[in-house]
């Protein structure tokens, strides 16, 4: 019995003469069918370099990457933490061991975290929350409800509920209403400071003019270093005093360091070469905003050095 069918491939109907039938003609069935051999192909592309990377005893950090199905800068991140080892074998290479990536994962086994609740916990984490208890004081921490911290501090409900998680701020539930230590709340926003005792405050925009930040640079500076901070009739105020602490701008006035570009222009070398020296001899580098400052007496220890070996 003829069926009217629609084409697989092009999307026209046809009338088909078998039950099995799917192409409307002998090209439309090539079609596809180089199709069907190009998506085999691109998979064995696609799997050929993760079947060679079991192999492989040590791997390097994109390589790692891509066995562990995460990006580098997540690799780098763990080796930082201490969480991965990772040797070095030159100032442009290091390598990982396939079998430090497996105890790794041995060594932390997945725990569900529901929000609100702590993972569970170790011994080590257990012995370390008893001498916290032990050196902490007897007194009753105050609990605020989550509405009164939204109103009080000027804070979005998605921040309240990332940092509580995030910062394990300790939680009670009352009546289907959420309660947070006020104190943690206030260490997250930076306000365990004396506020009062602060006289100099800056805008976002006088933060701009004196150290060169934008406001959102300025934001995410004052939340990871903790700068004490105050809002007044939906103004966000800055402590100056801990941020210039912080930034360190007088040290651009400091005869004893000299800028990049300064050494640049007195020996006539460029910033690669000046980044490459300094790593070499061992110079002092302090990084002010967005400058790097050279001790200069390092630096003219360093261009003696090379001057008598001619370089």
């Amino acid at each position: 019995m003829k069926k009217t069918r629609r084409c697989a491939c092009c999307g026209r109907e046809f009338t088909a003469y078998s039950g099995v039938q799917k192409y409307c003609s002998v090209g439309c069935a090539d079609e596809a069918k180089k199709e069907r051999k190009k998506r085999h192909e691109d998979f064995l592309r696609a799997a050929e370099p993760v079947v060679g990377l079991r192999q492989q005893e040590y791997l390097t950090f994109s390589r790692a990457a891509i066995l562990m199905g995460c990006s580098r800068q997540y690799v780098y991140k763990l080796v930082n933490q201490g969480k991965l080892k990772a040797s070095r074998i030159s100032s442009r290479m290091a390598i990982i061991r396939r079998a430090d990536i497996e105890s790794m994962l041995e060594g932390n086994p997945y725990n569900k975290v529901v929000f609100g609740n702590r993972p569970k916990p170790t011994n080590s984490s257990r012995k370390l929350r008893k001498q916290e208890a032990e050196t902490a004081s007897n007194e009753p921490m105050t609990y605020i409800s989550g509405e009164e911290i939204i109103a009080n501090y000027k804070v979005k409900p998605s921040w309240l509920y990332t940092s509580a998680k995030r910062n394990q701020i300790p939680i009670c539930r009352i009546g289907g209403r959420n309660y947070y230590s006020k104190s943690h709340v206030e260490e997250c926003l930076g306000l365990t400071a004396d506020i009062a005792s602060i006289t100099d405050w800056l805008t976002k925009e006088q933060a701009f003019d004196e150290f060169g930040m934008s406001a959102t640079a300025v934001h995410a500076y004052a939340y990871r270093h903790r700068i004490p901070t105050k809002r007044e009739f939906g103004i966000v105020y800055y402590s100056r005093t801990h941020l210039a602490e912080l930034r360190q701008t007088d040290m651009l006035a400091d005869d004893r360091y000299c800028t990049v570009d300064e050494v640049s222009e007195s020996y006539g070398l460029s910033k690669a070469n000046i980044h490459h020296i300094t790593k070499v001899h061992g110079i002092e580098k302090r990084k002010v905003g967005v400058k790097n400052l050279l001790l200069r007496a390092d630096v003219e220890r360093a261009m003696a050095e090379r001057a008598a070996k001619g370089l």
